[in-house]
């Protein structure tokens, strides 16, 4: 289940890319491995794309994939609680 707090955005294909949420200074030894978020985005009904998980400008774990409604979405979940902190919506 999505976290409270979390940010939903819809973004056009063409729009400009939002700057993503600030999730963390915590060093990287203390997040949830990579291999671990890709089965937790999974896990919440999203189809990922895994070669395209990577750490954000804001230090959290960002996915693109697909939801169960078959949109496309980039996702930044935060590293150490796995909680969603933005979710984008692209038409």
């Amino acid at each position: 289940m999505p976290h409270p707090d979390h940010r939903r955005h819809r973004l056009s294909a063409a729009g400009a890319a939002i700057a993503g949420p600030t999730c963390t200074d915590e060093p990287q030894t203390k997040w949830i491995s990579e291999a671990d978020m890709s089965k937790r985005f999974q896990a919440l009904g999203y189809r990922d794309d895994v070669k395209k998980l990577h750490v954000s400008k804001g230090n959290c774990w960002e996915i693109y994939g697909t939801d169960k409604q078959g949109r496309k979405v980039e996702v930044y979940f935060h590293p150490i609680t796995g909680a969603i902190a933005e979710e984008n919506v692209r038409n």
